[in-house]
């Protein structure tokens, strides 16, 4: 927060979001391997998010057709154990880069050199709070991914990546088409849900994604109300400390819910960062997000309804 708003560039909010989303787990301390992959897999698949997009975008009836095969292959990804980060990070590249660049290319390009200087520095603080803090010599190295790479064909895989894709692609084809950049967060949270096509999973992430949001929101509330009283650059970091630490000590708790408390600090940070600016009003941005989210959630668990009646899963005693 103090280098975000110290130095104040336009995707300044994406920096202490991206931090508490590496440092969000019980991961143990990264390598100098592992945070190099991290950093290149935002710039790779940002870069081939933007290539896709000021390419393709031009020639809609060959666009559609490539975002859904796009859409697919990383679902299919996703389901059968492969890089997660890198599939997140492509996913959100190919929806929120398309709708800028129907704005402007170069509105594109700098949100993606944004992505990436701030997950750079993100990454770099990350290392530097770790070095600061070293993980005890005894402490689990919990964070690691439990399933490994299916390799080959995967039916499953590949049923569950098709109904992801025919949930989030008319939705991305239409606010691509319509440039609803205002209501990006809607395919954001239809694509993460979307990520486990189960009606009663989907059902269950934007229930508690949907109580997470809400409460990062009080929590948010409280500190734009004592940053309203007390106008000060310092009086912002210190705040920042503390509310880091509060929700520190629930993310690293052993409470069922503790990654929930992750989203919900992110919540805080992204309702602070976008209200600060002249003529931002706090309220609206949390009423606006907590409605966004809700619809998501309505959206998907009605999507996914249907199609487990047009896509019923086979009978495994077949």
């Amino acid at each position: 927060m103090a280098i975000a708003f110290g130095f104040d560039w336009p995707t300044q909010f994406l920096l202490p979001v991206l931090t508490v989303s590496l440092l969000g787990t019980k991961a143990p301390a990264p390598t100098v391997r592992e945070g190099l992959y991290s950093f290149l897999c935002i710039v790779v698949a940002f870069s081939l998010g933007l290539v896709f997009s000021l390419f393709a975008l031009s020639y809609p009836l060959v666009y559609v057709p490539a975002l859904g095969l796009v859409l697919f292959h990383i679902y299919y990804l996703l389901n059968r154990g492969g890089a997660a980060f890198f599939a997140i990070m492509l996913l959100l590249a190919v929806l929120l880069l398309p709708m800028m660049a129907q704005q402007v290319d170069a509105l594109a390009t700098g949100i993606a050199m944004g992505f990436a200087a701030s997950a750079g520095l993100a990454i770099g603080i990350r290392w530097m709070a770790f070095a600061i803090l070293p993980d005890p010599l005894d402490a689990p190295t919990s964070g690691k991914r439990a399933g490994g790479f299916q390799s080959g064909y995967s039916a499953p895989a590949a049923r569950n990546a098709l109904k992801s894709t025919i949930v989030v692609l008319p939705v991305a084809a239409l606010f691509i088409a319509a440039t609803w950049t205002s209501q990006a967060l809607i395919i954001i949270f239809v694509a993460v849900y979307s990520v486990a096509p189960v009606v009663q999973l989907s059902r269950q992430a934007s229930t508690a994604k949907f109580l997470a949001n809400v409460g990062g929101g009080c929590a948010a509330l409280v500190f734009y109300w004592l940053l309203v009283a007390v106008p000060e650059y310092h009086f912002l970091i210190a705040l920042s400390f503390l509310s880091a630490l509060l929700f520190g000590i629930m993310i690293y708790s052993d409470r069922p819910n503790a990654p929930l408390y992750t989203v919900a600090f992110s919540t805080l940070l992204v309702l602070v960062s976008t209200s600060m600016g002249a003529g931002a009003e706090f309220g609206a941005n949390f009423m606006i997000r907590v409605a966004l989210i809700a619809a998501a959630g309505i959206y998907v668990v009605a999507a996914l309804s249907v199609l487990e009646h047009i896509l019923p899963p086979p009978d495994p005693t077949s």
